[in-house]
Order: structure tokens, then C-alpha cells, then sequence
């Protein structure tokens, strides 16, 4: 057992060894001590489950994706259903026997005719179009294949004073109209809105003929016959979407240009006809027979040909709606004209051919 000095000694030497150490930690206390101390740690967040990382756009792709598949369904079966339906229509337009005076279907029609028409040509502002062309009229006037008068709106009627697109004086207006059409029952609904519209205007007529026919003007009517031609002329011809209902459309028109005034007369042509493109002209043809039978129309005649073969001259000239809209104002083609165009083609044709004179010496060196 050691001494107490010795022991005194020991602890001393002990504390300084240990002093420094013992004097970093703090005396334990006796819970402390007693039990170990806990470190708290920082826990790492779990990870989300898989649903919450979808975004919402991907969540909603099955069904987009549904969607989708049903709006392709449905147009592919109507698709479908358009094309058998255009192959029944064409086998049954091709199976018709479509007579050539189709007057009979607008006697039919002509008390519904503008209401069948007016949605279509409000859509195709066909109005703008007849209003352009039929403000261009003046003097006395004769429209053939009248209708039911859906030009009426648009005449100004009473002749004005005012200059012509050259500058020079001219007589703008109306000083008689003559309206001609071979169904009895369209004429009747013409006059019934003209009669209605200009009550005060009396220098009018309205006929129910063929107007390839003599036309007579309103009674009353003083009309100019040139020098050199037979019977009276009118200064303007209007004729709006009636070509297809003729059936003969280029004699038709060329008997326009032999009662139009040879000077400064005019024919006033609005018409629908052949497009720009092939792929609508085959539908206007396969289903021309049909619509034909209906409505008494061949929407599918080459309009520009027709006005070729007629001899007039063109003056002016537009195309609308895939070129199925037509404007045309013509005048009879003037016998000067005729005789010059003769006369350079003749001269043309007296000229020796390029080369000819060469020809001539090889054959004489031949001999």
C-alpha cells in the first residue's frame, strides 16, 4: 500500500499530464454519464414516388392520345362515307339522258330560286360582282336570261350626263331596259320586283322569248340603226349566269354581238364555268349531268372558248373562285379591225418562205 506522500506525488504528476485535457471537456454530469450521448443526424429526404414526378402534360397524353384516335376514326369513316357517296352521284349523273332545253327545271324553281341561291352567292359576294358589272350599263339596255332579276338592285336607271373612262363626254345611265328570258315564270317574279322597286319608271319591257329571236324595246323606245346594218342596236347587253342554260352558247353569243351597237356598244358578261385545275374540273364534270338535270345548269363549259369562238372582242376580262367565276366585257369586233387583221395575214402569206430563194437555185443547178 503506498504512502501518502507518495500518493500525493503520484496525483500530482497525473494532473499535469492530464490537465490540459481535462480542462477541454466539461465535467460530466451524472446523467450524462450514466447513459451515452446521441448525435442527431440529418435524415435524407425520401424519394418521391414515381407518380409525382410526372409532369401534368404527361399525365394527360393518354388521353389527348385517346382523343386523337377517335377524331381519326371519325374523320376517316366520313371520308368514307364522302367517297361513296361522290362514286354513287357520279355513276348516277353518267346514267342520265339530260335534254337540251332545260327552261322547264327555272319554271319549276322560280318562286324558291332566290332562296336557294342567296346563302351561295352571299359567300362567293357574288353581289359585289353583279353590281360592278352591271353599273357599266347605260343607254337602252337588254338583258338576256334575266331570271328572277337579280341584277335589279344595281341599274341606274335615267340617263347622266357625265365623262366616259377616256375622259370624253358620255351618257351614263339607263334610258330603257328590255329584259328577255324564255321561262314565263322567272320573267313573272322579275317584274313583280321590278315593279315594286322603280314604280316610277316606265321606259321598261320584259319578254318571254328565245332571245336569238327579234327583241323589241319598250314602246316608245327611239333606237339608233348605223349606217350599213339591220334593225335597231342596243348600247348595252347584260347577261349574267346564263350561258350554261343555252344550247348553243356560241351562236347565242355571236348573235349578241350582231344586235349590239358596233361603235361603243357593249356586252356585259357575268358566268361560271371551267376552273384553273384539273382536279376541280373533274368534279364539275362527272357530276355536270346531275347538276344539269336539277337546277337546269352545265357548270363545267370552257367559258374563255366559247368567247373565242364567238369573234367578239374582248375588252375586259377576270377570273374568281378557282377560276370558276367569269367576267367578260365584249364588243362586236369592228369591220376595220377585220380588214387590217385580213390584210397582214394576206401580206404575211405573199412573202416568200425563209430559205426559198436558195431552194430555187439548188433546183435550177439540179436540172
Amino acid at each position: 500500500m503506498p504512502s501518502p506522500d507518495a500518493t500525493q506525488l503520484l496525483g500530482r504528476a497525473s494532473s499535469k499530464l492530464l490537465g490540459p485535457a481535462m480542462a477541454r471537456k466539461p465535467p460530466l454530469s451524472p446523467r450524462s454519464a450514466a447513459s451515452p450521448r446521441r448525435t442527431t443526424q440529418k435524415k435524407s429526404p425520401l424519394p418521391s414516388p414515381a407518380i409525382s414526378s410526372i409532369s401534368p402534360s404527361q399525365s394527360v397524353r393518354p388521353k389527348m392520345l385517346t382523343l386523337a384516335a377517335v377524331a381519326v376514326f371519325a374523320f376517316s369513316t366520313y371520308g368514307t362515307y364522302l367517297f361513296v357517296s361522290y362514286k354513287k352521284a357520279v355513276e348516277a349523273s353518267r346514267s342520265l339522258d339530260v335534254p337540251c332545253d332545260l327552261s322547264d327545271r327555272y319554271d319549276r324553281s322560280a318562286r324558291t330560286y332566290d332562296s336557294e341561291v342567296d346563302t351561295a352567292e352571299m359567300l362567293m359576294r357574288l353581289g359585289k360582282r353583279r353590281k360592278e358589272l352591271v353599273q357599266m350599263a347605260r343607254g337602252n339596255v337588254l338583258e338576256v336570261s334575266c331570271g328572277t332579276g337579280r341584277n335589279m338592285d344595281y341599274y341606274t336607271l335615267g340617263e347622266k350626263r357625265g365623262v366616259d373612262e377616256n375622259g370624253k363626254a358620255a351618257i351614263r345611265g339607263c334610258r330603257s331596259i328590255t329584259f328577255v328570258d324564255q321561262s314565263g315564270e322567272m320573267v313573272q317574279v322579275a317584274r313583280e320586283k321590278f315593279e315594286k322597286k322603280y314604280p316610277a319608271f316606265k321606259q321598261v319591257a320584259f319578254r318571254v322569248q328565245d332571245a336569238m329571236g327579234s327583241i323589241s324595246p319598250p314602246p316608245g323606245t327611239t333606237m339608233r340603226i348605223p349606217v350599213g346594218t339591220k334593225g335597231p342596236k342596243f348600247d348595252t347587253i347584260v347577261q349574267t349566269m346564263g350561258l350554261c342554260s343555252i344550247p348553243d352558247p356560241t351562236a347565242f353569243l355571236k348573235h349578241l354581238g350582231e344586235i349590239t351597237e358596233p361603235e361603243r356598244g357593249r356586252i356585259l358578261l357575268l358566268e361560271h364555268g371551267r376552273s384553273y385545275y384539273g382536279w376541280v374540273n373533274k368534279l364539275l364534270d362527272d357530276l355536270a349531268p346531275a347538276h344539269a338535270n336539277q337546277h337546269g345548269c352545265w357548270w363545267n363549259r370552257d367559258i374563255e372558248e366559247i368567247v373565242q369562238q364567238s369573234g367578239l372582242e374582248v375588252v375586259e376580262f377576270k377570273r374568281w373562285h378557282l377560276g370558276t367565276t367569269w367576267r367578260y366585257v365584249l364588243r362586236p369586233r369592228r369591220e376595220a379591225d377585220t380588214e387590217n387583221k385580213t390584210d397582214t395575214e394576206g401580206k404575211a402569206s405573199d412573202k416568200p418562205a425563209a430559205g426559198s430563194g436558195l431552194l430555187t437555185w439548188i433546183q435550177k443547178q439540179s436540172r
